[in-house]
């Protein structure tokens, strides 16, 4: 059985409906809070590189933080060292869930997306 890697705000319903889907699908899945211990500036590099999808679409861009911080205006002024650190420092700022089994990558939930990427095994 495989075990993915699930970075995670319990409370989400997008999250939830995430991990009972990949629990149907036969998933173990190894749950972490993304709030509690956001993953750090060399595990978000890699889960970037893995993804093949650019650096901004790992932003939160509906929350209340990147909202109160500007970073609509700011991030495209940010090196991506920058822009990593800055999801780093807070969970809050990343977009969730992030998936993923060491090689592969998906950030958000959509079914068909997930059918694709993780399918069922």
């Amino acid at each position: 059985m495989s075990e993915l890697i699930v970075y995670q705000y319990p409370k989400c319903g997008t999250c939830r409906n995430a991990v009972k889907w990949l629990n149907s699908a036969g998933y173990q899945l190894d749950t972490r809070h993304i709030f509690e211990a956001p993953p750090s500036k060399e595990e978000l590099a890699a889960l970037i590189d893995h993804s093949g999808l650019e650096l901004k679409k790992f932003f939160n861009t509906s929350g209340e933080v990147y909202k109160e911080m500007g970073l609509k205006d700011k991030l495209a002024g940010l090196s991506r060292e920058e822009q990593i650190e800055l999801l780093a420092s807070n969970g809050r700022l990343i977009k969730r869930p992030i998936v993923t089994d060491g090689k592969k990558v998906t950030v958000g939930f959509k079914e068909d997306m997930f059918e694709l990427a993780w399918g069922r095994h």
